[in-house]
């Protein structure tokens, strides 16, 4: 695997500009649930790194679980448009407040299977936190109640983005080189 910085065509967005974000996004989120019945629900792998973040930023008390849902194979830059969840909630979400919280939405298809899913289990409210929105990839009508970044139609990596299951511990947001980049086969 190639260092990161060879796959690098640009930083999309610094360290210092995502965490004032997710600052904001945090103290917004705290404001709206003042009685604390929320369940944070995060989206593996990518959604880690912001979570981790959105929550020490989440004053009032919350919980999180956590759901696997695959839409990508490795080395596709595009979702298949077909998610398919693979580790499902540990917790009962009836009756409570949920915020899913998501690296990126791009085509939508993916968040929008997973909404649709959660509906079914009766939760209180169910809304989304996405640290990256790519709107005009959207395919789905997806609602994002809270949204970090609105980025344009790049592949991007970094800060739980992965290339290829790799790099997802950088602190940015990257641009992929695609003139560098080549998919494992």
């Amino acid at each position: 695997m190639q260092p990161h910085e060879e796959l690098l065509a640009e930083i999309l967005i610094d360290e210092e500009t995502l965490q004032k974000r997710i600052k904001e996004l945090g103290a917004e989120i705290s404001k709206d649930y003042p009685d604390g019945n929320l369940l944070l629900i995060c989206i593996l792998r990518g959604g880690v790194p912001f979570l981790v973040d959105l929550s020490r930023h989440i004053t009032v008390p919350h919980m999180m679980d956590f759901m696997a849902v695959s839409s990508y194979g490795v080395g596709k830059r595009e979702s298949s448009g077909f998610a398919r969840v693979t580790l499902d909630l540990q917790t009962d979400i009836r009756g409570k407040d949920v915020l899913l919280v998501e690296d990126i939405v791009d085509s939508g298809h993916t968040i929008a299977s997973v909404l649709q899913m959660l509906e079914t289990r009766q939760p209180r409210s169910l809304k989304v936190c996405a640290l990256l929105d790519k709107e005009e990839r959207r395919e789905a009508v997806v609602p994002i109640h809270y949204r970090g970044f609105a980025i344009p139609n790049k592949f991007v990596f970094g800060y739980g983005l992965d290339l290829d299951e790799y790099y997802r511990n950088l602190p940015f947001v990257g641009v992929v080189d695609l003139n560098k980049y080549k998919a494992p086969e």
